[in-house]
């Protein structure tokens, strides 16, 4: 038998040599695969469970502008149109569903209901993926004229029916709420910037080569109709008591000028 100075080894040493080889004989390997919790293999090659793409593209496309339509996406909206609930299941977790009016083929975005914020202050919007455009009293009363034209065209020749406006007749309207401000080039530039403002909510298309707009169907699901005939109805008020006022006046000048 050795001894402790041939083999180099301490009595220490060759305790703990002799541990080891009883747990372990040397130069075995450790099987991770065979470990108890270990991730199989084939397990880690399996591919990832997808969204059919059809889904996934007509998801995109409505998360893209927030609306799309049947005259220009037949195909994607033909998709929601028939996986609205498949579709709405996958756009719970962001607190959206898909709306479908099939009469104007119009499908588009909306905040759900119980959508609730625990940061945000009371009556303060705080969606993280769709905001609330403010608009100023002219767009406002704009989009507010559009819509009755739209109403109004579609009563006369039924849901569906293609919607246009001229910018002149738009500017007539406005004649009964606000005052020109003197100068035809200052109108209708100041028109023309409100309507480039809703095109880009998909409330009306661009001008055509007749100056004329189209109004699209969004404009009815865009804003309260109640709180735009309200607006319609004071801005007339004030207009015709202004007008009353001006009148008013002038038989008093004239009285004056009499006596």
């Amino acid at each position: 038998m050795p001894s402790d100075s041939e083999t180099g080894l301490d009595f220490f040493d060759q305790l703990a040599t002799q541990a080891a080889d009883k747990v372990q004989p040397r130069g075995a390997s450790v099987q991770f695969d065979e470990m108890p919790g270990a991730l199989a293999q084939d397990s880690l090659e399996k591919p990832l469970l997808r969204t059919p793409l059809t889904l996934r593209r007509a998801v995109q496309e409505l998360l893209k502008h927030g609306w799309l339509e049947h005259g220009t996406k037949p195909r994607l909206f033909k998709t929601i149109a028939t996986e609205t609930v498949r579709i709405n299941q996958l756009l719970e977790p962001l607190d959206l569903e898909a709306k479908v009016d099939e009469l104007r083929g119009l499908a588009f975005a909306s905040v759900l209901p119980d959508f609730l914020n625990d940061d945000a202050e009371q009556d303060e919007w705080a969606h993280p993926l769709m905001f609330r455009q403010r608009l100023t009293l002219e767009h406002s009363l704009v989009l507010a004229i559009l819509r009755r034209e739209f109403i109004q065209q579609e009563q006369q020749g039924g849901v569906g029916v293609a919607v246009r406006m001229a910018v002149d007749d738009l500017l007539l309207q406005l004649d009964t709420f606000i005052d020109r401000s003197g100068s035809d080039m200052q109108d209708r530039k100041r028109v023309l910037t409100a309507l480039e403002a809703l095109r880009k909510h998909g409330v009306v298309s661009e001008l055509d080569a007749q100056d004329y707009i189209g109004i699209r169907p969004m404009i009815v699901h865009l804003a309260n109709p109640e709180n735009l005939q309200a607006l319609l109805q004071h801005l007339k008020n004030l207009s015709a008591q202004a007008s009353s006022a001006g009148q008013s006046t002038d038989d008093g000048d004239d009285t004056a000028q009499e006596a």
